[in-house]
């Protein structure tokens, strides 16, 4: 009980699918760059997700609730990822309003709201992402609009783990919310510093950050001693951020992330801030194997299965797996929604066709 209550309080409890990261990075110019990694231990059945403006969908309630479903419109039209494994369930994705949301895993933390019989209006939290993005245009919005929604988590059958997720909003002005479930409530933390991991809640990462005040891009390269030692030169750059964590825990990933943007240069416009967002990312890359648990006998090991990375201002969305991390693809929103001939669409990750980037025969 005592090892179990440490590692609570600690943040790190130990369980899988807890090593995703999202970043905000917002350019001198206004450009907004969103991304974030995906990890899991498990085959996800990851989807490429399309869905048009004017597209149908709808919203349920629990079934014990005898409620109706909710049909609605697409407002927007909406790219992102989801898995394939639960009616392809959005985890991530922007829309055509210049609207992105990351969805990481918060276990422990986690209770969503309940819905009674006189609510008229409710969303599953695997309905939620796509919800978001097909009806909202910027965060104001939302702050405004979805607490009249109750949000309550499902019965699954197939993910491997209750989608005990946070959200990560950001609109194309650089305006982010965390939005959490909090003892059956909903609840924003308004102009985040855009950055999120996954447990604790926010608001411990927050506090958490207090403890870390004394890092800095800016080394102590050398000091006069008194004593015998004379005059001590450091060994190299970089003194000034010893004791930035370096392991894949939530708490540490969450220092590191926040404490790379805000030392890295500002960026001037989209291109450098999808840049460094990807630079960023690659420092919590998880390789096969490296973060591993055992459950029920077994080795399973969480890895970054895919990254994706979004232009807010331009509606660009760039992906990769983890077989082509260094091979970005790019995918244009505008161009998909002005073309009348692209309809609904969910594509495998692992049929997407990555460019071939080998310029060996143009140099001869």
């Amino acid at each position: 009980m005592k090892k179990i209550l440490a590692l609570l309080l600690s943040g790190m409890v130990i369980q899988n699918s807890i090593a995703c990261t999202s970043l905000n990075i917002k350019a001198t110019d206004g450009s907004v760059a969103a991304g974030r990694t995906m990890e899991w231990a498990y085959d996800m059945n990851w989807q490429l997700l399309y869905y048009p403006q004017g597209s149908s969908y709808q919203l349920n309630a629990p079934k014990q609730n005898n409620l109706p479903p909710q049909q609605l419109t697409s407002k927007y039209a909406v790219l992102g990822i989801g898995t394939g494994l639960e009616n392809n369930a959005m985890l991530e994705g922007q829309n055509s309003a210049g609207l992105a949301i990351s969805g990481n895993f918060l276990p422990d933390f986690t209770e969503y709201q309940t819905v009674n019989q006189n609510d008229k209006k409710y969303v599953s939290v695997l309905e939620f992402v796509r919800f978001v993005l097909s009806n909202y245009a910027n965060v104001n919005e939302i702050q405004q609009e979805l607490p009249k929604y109750k949000v309550w988590a499902p019965e699954l059958q197939n993910l491997p783990v209750t989608p005990t997720i946070h959200f990560l909003i950001t609109d194309k002005t650089g305006n982010s919310t965390v939005i959490e479930f909090i003892h059956g409530e909903m609840k924003f933390f308004n102009n985040s510093i855009g950055v999120m991991t996954n447990s604790p809640n926010y608001d411990w990462h927050l506090t958490n950050v207090k403890n870390y005040v004394n890092l800095t891009n800016v080394a102590t390269n050398n000091r006069n001693s008194n004593s015998k030692l004379g005059n001590v030169t450091a060994v190299g750059q970089g003194g000034g951020a010893i004791g930035l964590p370096g392991d894949y825990t939530p708490p540490s990933r969450f220092i590191k992330t926040t404490f790379l943007s805000y030392y890295a240069d500002k960026t001037n416009n989209a291109s450098e801030a999808i840049n460094l967002v990807d630079h960023i990312l690659n420092t919590v890359d998880i390789p096969k194997g490296v973060v591993a648990s055992v459950e029920n006998g077994t080795k399973q090991s969480d890895y970054t299965q895919w990254i994706a990375i979004k232009d807010l201002n331009h509606n660009q969305f760039y992906f990769a797996d983890y077989n082509h991390r260094t091979n970005l693809v790019k995918i244009d929103l505008n161009k998909l929604s002005r073309n009348g001939k692209i309809k609904t669409f969910a594509l495998p990750i692992n049929k997407i066709n990555y460019p071939n980037s080998d310029i060996t025969n143009s140099l001869r």
